[in-house]
């Protein structure tokens, strides 16, 4: 084979193993943007389950001061064990949600590590196809 040859199969090389790093580049970034979405979403949800309950609470008042039970004693302590097991619930809400962001950045710097491996592997394959085609020197026998 020739130089030409040789020399195309080194630019070729370099070209993918040079879209491979982009792409996972681009995977990463796109994995990041989507858990800074899903963070913002997971504000927005939990903004308005806070709404809900406090609405909640708030006719809870209400309904036990027009029908003239005190907030004291038994009434207390529901309203108290209530908002104990609504606080459970929104922790366990936003530790899920931190868990999934967590995976989505895991999972871009996973695509970037991979994409580094494969334009490895692609620049390893490529320098020892250049190789069998460069031209052999045809050296002297030795006697």
């Amino acid at each position: 084979m020739t130089w030409p040859i040789v020399a195309a199969i080194v630019a070729s090389t370099v070209v993918t193993a040079t879209g491979q790093v982009k792409a996972g580049r681009a995977q990463e970034s796109a994995m990041k943007q989507q858990a800074e979405q899903e963070r913002l979403a997971a504000e927005s949800r939990e903004l308005q389950r806070q709404q809900k309950l406090n609405k909640a609470l708030a006719a809870n008042v209400v309904g036990m001061g027009v029908s003239g039970i005190k907030a004291e004693g038994t009434p207390a302590s529901i309203a108290l064990e209530s908002a104990k097991q609504v606080g459970l619930s929104e922790g366990m809400i936003g530790l899920s949600e931190r868990l999934e962001q967590a995976q989505l950045r895991r999972q871009g710097a996973a695509a970037r590590k991979a994409s580094q491996y494969a334009a490895a592997g692609t620049l390893l394959s490529g320098a020892a196809e250049a190789y069998q085609a460069m031209p052999q020197k045809k050296g002297k026998k030795k006697t």
